[in-house]
């Protein structure tokens, strides 16, 4: 184990979703005292979870926290606890160590680490750079944020394996050592200021710390065209700070990097530059995409990952599950589930995409959306807007005057009436620009339903 938990015995983790029952079982394997509590009654616990804490004989309580969570040396947190949650806050008050469960992972995690981070991009970066990686061989695991949690591989990287750990600024709001040999931030817009007392400023702040204990041996990757990261860069890096951009040649302002020139991805770095793929080459189409891809060529290189190996991957990758996902044409209709879309930057950058008129599905649990960033883009884009969900009044007030606006009591309801909106040629799109805390489990749950709706429609 690497510094930092081995002085702790005893440990408490709060929350039964999927990183908190993988950091349990992760300590109850290594013979540690673990305690896992969560305010949820049993019943509204996924099973699987349930099922797992009670097979790895994990002391646990359900539907409270009480003063047992209070007995342990250190408190885990999982990224869907709060901040200012009654328990975290109690736990701060009594001056307990709080953590998060990426930072618990990395004690136990021997190889390198790549953490990729931003509001926009990270799942598909981070599953791009893992494909990179694996394809050219190396011990390599996909993990975080998107599928596995890191406390569920962690202890299984050597020195010389690499983890892939897409990072959400939830998981980032506790570490203390957490330090990847690679840390990316692909972009910074408001999203989750409900989470952080509606403060853009803590938001950003808290996207910075996947840098804060990186030293000169590291490496800082970052999106060169955000102004928001460029105006908050100066005296938070202290890692070799390694910009991407679409826009512009970075040679000569650094050292190594990547950018978009001509139709063509180049890497650049101290002997030269290094034409590594057409962008007409790249499936995932978009400048977000290219974005993605210039950010896991990055992260490649420093490891001294081979062009063929890069190129080969860039060509085949087809994208993500949940984002901007073909799913079906049915009548000249085009049916893509983008339910990864959780803020309106998102959806911004979704709507870019297509030329054909569009009808969006917006709505779920609102986190302080400006729909305004996104007015242009439906004026010229969109021909009607199904709100759905809780913040389906608020889309309707926003939008009525902008363009056709139809309320939906659900979201099947909503389903079929985007297709009835819909003319050939059309698209109908989900890219609801909220969470899916509302109506369902995650986003994921969200997508699926969304494809089995479409997918029995006749």
């Amino acid at each position: 184990m690497k510094d930092g938990g081995i002085k702790y015995k005893s440990y408490t983790v709060i929350g039964a979703a999927r990183s908190g029952v993988a950091a349990a079982k992760l300590l109850k394997s290594k013979g540690y005292k673990v305690f896992l509590s969560d305010s949820s009654a049993e019943v509204k616990i996924k099973r699987d979870f349930v099922n797992e804490i009670k097979k790895n004989g994990i002391e646990h309580e359900f539907g409270t926290h009480s003063e047992k969570v209070f007995e342990n040396e250190l408190i885990v947190v999982s990224p869907g606890v709060p901040q200012d949650s009654d328990v975290i806050q109690k736990a701060f008050s009594m001056g307990k160590e709080v953590v998060s469960e990426i930072e618990l992972a990395s004690w136990f995690c021997k190889g390198r680490i790549i953490s990729v981070t931003g509001t926009n991009g990270k799942t598909t970066t981070t599953t791009l750079t893992g494909k990179i990686f694996e394809n050219a061989g190396l011990d390599t695991y996909v993990c975080g944020n998107i599928g596995l949690a890191f406390s569920d591989v962690a202890d299984k990287i050597g020195k010389d394996g690499v983890a892939v750990v897409e990072t959400s600024s939830f998981q980032l709001d506790n570490i203390k050592n957490f330090k990847p040999k690679v840390s990316v931030l692909m972009n910074i817009t408001p999203d989750h200021l409900d989470r952080y007392e509606h403060s853009y400023r803590k938001y950003i702040d808290s996207k910075f710390r996947v840098t804060e204990n990186q030293d000169k041996g590291d490496y800082f990757v970052f999106n060169y065209d955000d102004d928001i990261i460029r105006q908050n860069i100066k005296d938070k890096v202290k890692a070799e700070m390694v910009p991407f951009s679409i826009r512009e040649d970075l040679s000569a302002k650094y050292e190594m990097g990547a950018y978009q020139k001509d139709g063509s991805i180049i890497y650049f770095y101290y002997m030269g530059r290094e034409n590594i793929i057409d962008t007409n080459k790249l499936i995932i189409k978009g400048p977000h995409n290219v974005y993605n891809a210039c950010a896991s060529v990055i992260s490649a290189k420093i490891f001294n990952i081979k062009k063929e190996y890069i190129e080969k991957t860039l060509s085949e990758f087809k994208g993500v599950e949940h984002r901007v996902e073909f799913v079906r044409e049915l009548n000249g209709v085009k049916f893509y589930n983008d339910s990864k879309a959780t803020n309106v930057n998102s959806v911004w950058y979704a709507l870019q995409g297509f030329s054909e008129p569009i009808v969006l599905i917006l709505g779920g649990k609102d986190k302080g959306n400006d729909y305004a960033e996104i007015e242009n883009e439906a004026r010229k884009f969109v021909k009607h807007i199904i709100a759905v969900g809780s913040s389906k009044d608020k889309i309707y007030d926003f939008f009525r005057n902008i363009v056709p606006v139809t309320k939906a009591e659900g979201f099947e309801e909503a389903v079929k009436q985007a297709y009835s909106k819909a003319d050939k040629n059309n698209v109908v799109l989900l890219s609801p620009a909220c969470s899916s805390f509302d109506m369902f489990e995650s986003y994921e749950h969200r997508g699926r339903e969304f494809k089995r709706i479409v997918n029995e429609l006749k």
